[in-house]
């Protein structure tokens, strides 16, 4: 188990929610995941940042959201969750930070989940900066030393510390207990864009011919289990992968996956191929060191939406790209092998009892947590509710059969 994270606030909030829904068909392939409950938080919930001063489009600066994150942390029952870069994409300058809860599962009792926050801690460089979401508080001669930061993967690492990954950069980047800066890892250049601009639509083609899409960048961050690790995600493939057609819409499939050895740095890239262009990846979480859950979905709620869907997939015989500098947008080469890759979950399948008017359109973090108390191990689904008031922050329990 991973050592806990510190703790430095008394828990103010306890919400529980719906009881399990049990599958009790007998003609379709058994679910690899049983669903056991949900728990809801709303949108007006605070945070215990302390922050009280409102932003400038007026959303409290302490409101609770952009939940784009979660990872057990090995004690008892305490998540980290991280907040993305915070309200109006990118328009204000939100404080970044990240968040412990407790959160209990318990399928013998009504509710079967529970939430309670923690502590709240900011996030600062070295130096003591606080990060903030603004795209204006770029540093265009020092991007790497940017105070703009959207964080959107997080694990915790074997000494307790936070790794983080940012869709501006994307960077990876570790921090200490209480949300300092410790040590930044060297990202390949060809994941960063030639031109990074305060503007989103300055890094677009053809002033950027490298690099993340705007917006689309590390969104999903796993570490194996021995802690040596960590795989980032990209949420669509990169521009010189094909990422985007002459108009601007997103048109390839190639995703590229970056593993770093968290002592000596030293990287290594795979392929795995979107089911459809318009889908992006929001998470991985790890099984073993070659094999790992993806979070893919479409960009579309309630009774329109196509694809929650979480995939196994497996490194073993997938072709290391690191040398290859452009993918095509569909098809890899004859030579690359992407990641091997198989339905492992989908969370629109009926027999779960999600789909429907409620279902959220960003399902956005999943982690492990403990044994639940029949030996079977828990997995949580989050969804961002970006900020929004109106819109409850909600968190998924799972079975893993």
């Amino acid at each position: 188990m991973r050592p806990s994270l510190l703790v430095g606030l008394v828990a103010v909030l306890l919400v529980g929610c719906v009881s399990s829904k049990k599958d009790t068909s007998t003609s379709l392939p058994e679910l690899n995941l049983e669903y056991l409950g949900m728990v809801t938080l709303p949108g007006t919930t605070t945070d215990l940042s302390g922050l009280t001063d409102p932003l400038p489009d007026g959303t409290p600066h302490h409101q609770l959201g952009g939940l784009s994150a979660i990872d057990y942390t090995g004690k008892n029952n305490l998540y980290l969750q991280v907040a993305d870069r915070g309200p109006k994409d990118g328009a204000v300058p939100y404080a970044c930070r990240f968040h412990l809860t407790e959160v209990v599962v318990d399928p013998t009792r009504d509710p079967v989940v529970s939430i309670k926050l923690m502590a709240t801690h900011l996030l600062k460089d070295a130096e003591g900066r606080q990060y903030n979401g603004a795209n204006e508080s770029l540093d265009p001669a020092h991007p790497e030393r940017s105070l703009r930061f959207d964080p959107e993967g997080a694990r915790v690492g074997p000494t307790g510390t936070l790794f983080i990954s940012d869709e501006y950069g994307p960077y990876l980047r570790e921090f200490d207990r209480t949300g300092k800066l410790l040590r930044s890892f060297v990202v390949p250049e060809k994941f960063l864009p030639n031109h990074p601009a305060p503007d989103p639509k300055q890094e677009l083609p053809p002033k950027n011919t490298r690099g993340r899409i705007p917006n689309r960048g590390m969104e999903g961050l796993a570490i194996t289990p021995d802690g040596k690790k960590l795989v980032g995600i990209l949420q669509s493939p990169l521009i010189q992968d094909g990422g985007l057609g002459p108009d601007q819409k997103r048109i390839g499939l190639n995703v590229r996956i970056l593993e770093v050895d968290i002592a000596t740095g030293k990287t290594r890239e795979f392929v795995y191929q979107l089911e459809d262009p318009s889908h992006g990846i929001n998470e991985i979480l790890a099984i073993t060191d070659r094999e790992y859950l993806v979070l893919e979905r479409d960009s579309l709620a309630g009774t329109e939406a196509q694809c929650k869907k979480l995939f196994k997939i497996d490194l073993t015989g997938a072709t290391e790209v690191s040398e290859v500098p452009s993918l095509p947008s569909t098809g890899p080469p004859a030579t690359i092998r992407p990641v091997a890759k198989s339905l492992y979950a989908d969370f629109l399948d009926p027999r779960y009892g999600l789909s429907g008017k409620d279902i959220p359109e960003k399902f956005e973090g999943i982690t492990f947590g403990p044994n639940l108390p029949d030996g079977r191990r828990l997995l949580l689904l989050t969804a961002d509710n970006d900020f929004l008031a109106e819109q409850p922050f909600r968190l998924y329990a799972f079975a893993v059969k």
